[in-house]
């Protein structure tokens, strides 16, 4: 297990190997209520009907926002040194894997 640096005043953070590893999503599928909001990663994969969510991730609004205003700053930051990215609106091949086209 490895742990990011302690400075003063700050929150020491520890995170496993297996967690460090991480887990990949092409899709995420956000829904909220009330109290929470609820985002669902899934990796789709080329040519297969089904996928399974890999990690459920629960926020409650507040910390939700803060996520968004911290995705905001980040995009940001990757595009300045990167240039932008390209919206998949504007992509006009379509978004299949060269797959069958799923169905809800």
């Amino acid at each position: 297990m490895s742990s990011i640096p302690e400075q003063p005043g700050q929150l020491n953070i520890e995170i496993s190997e297996e967690v460090s590893e991480g887990t990949y999503a092409n899709l995420v599928i956000i829904t909220h209520s009330h109290a929470e909001f609820v985002m669902d990663f899934v990796n789709v994969m080329p040519g297969t009907p089904k996928s399974k969510v890999k990690s459920r991730i629960i926020l409650t609004p507040f910390h939700a926002k803060r996520f968004m205003k911290a995705m905001i700053e980040n995009i940001n930051k990757f595009e300045g040194t990167n240039g932008a990215i390209q919206d998949m609106e504007q992509v006009e091949i379509p978004f299949t894997f060269g797959g069958p086209i799923a169905q809800a």
